[in-house]
């Protein structure tokens, strides 16, 4: 599999982790070849897909409900892509996303008899905790036996329990950003630095810089929130 290709998806970069950790530590100049041989190996609808990813989650730090237009073009993008590339897994996933941010742009839309908003930012109270927890515990039993499956018949270098962890806080952070939820923050911090060494070790960097902004942001969007939240309270 190519660096194009692999630039897009979760499950074939954690393939090369294991063989990855035995060519480190790297030098400067190893690093640097990485870094441009990433660049000519991304296409322009990567970058648009980068590009609108990182403005969208800088719009959902600001509570703007474009966040969800914008996401819309990241996950669309990577639907189209992953069907490109045979990926039907991952094109599963990035349409959770799409059917997520739909979801998502509805529950924020929504106003009250008064034009006014109904749903605010807040914190989880203990059942809501219980919830996610729960939700992330189906999403990652799911994903790692669908792995394990997987590794026996397709992938042997497979890591299941490490793409199931980063796919199933991902699908859990996406769940609680439609909910307003300050702990969805937590999950994308989780996602993110999860994410970042999986495609760096691959000449990936683009998407490892990618995931490192995200992390970033995430870190700004969790204060914000916080914020935000107590204001509400």
């Amino acid at each position: 599999m190519d660096n194009t290709t692999c630039f897009l998806y979760r499950v074939p970069c954690t393939l090369y982790l294991h063989s990855a950790l035995l060519t480190l530590p790297m030098s400067f100049q190893e690093i640097y070849q990485q870094f441009i041989s990433g660049m000519q190996a991304t296409t322009w609808l990567e970058y648009i897909a980068v590009i609108a990813g990182i403005v969208s989650v800088w719009f959902s730090r600001k509570e703007n409900i474009l966040v969800y237009p914008i996401g819309l073009i990241n996950t669309i993008v990577f639907v189209y892509l992953s069907f490109k590339y045979h990926l039907p897994g991952e094109a599963s996933v990035n349409f959770y996303y799409t059917v997520m941010s739909l979801y998502g742009w509805y529950m924020w839309s929504k106003k009250n008899t008064a034009q006014e908003k109904v749903l605010h930012i807040t914190f989880s109270n203990q059942q809501m905790w219980l919830n996610q927890v729960l939700f992330f515990l189906f999403f990652y039993v799911t994903i790692y036996f669908c792995l394990v499956y997987l590794k026996g018949n397709f992938f042997p270098g497979a890591i299941p329990w490490a793409d199931a962890f980063a796919s199933a806080s991902a699908f859990t952070g996406m769940w609680l950003m439609t909910r307003k939820k300050v702990e969805s923050w937590y999950w994308w911090i989780v996602t993110n630095i999860a994410s970042i060494p999986l495609y760096f070790v691959k000449e990936l960097m683009v998407t490892s810089i990618y995931y490192l902004i995200l992390f970033v942001l995430a870190i700004f969007g969790l204060l914000e929130w916080k914020k935000r939240a107590k204001q509400h309270a």
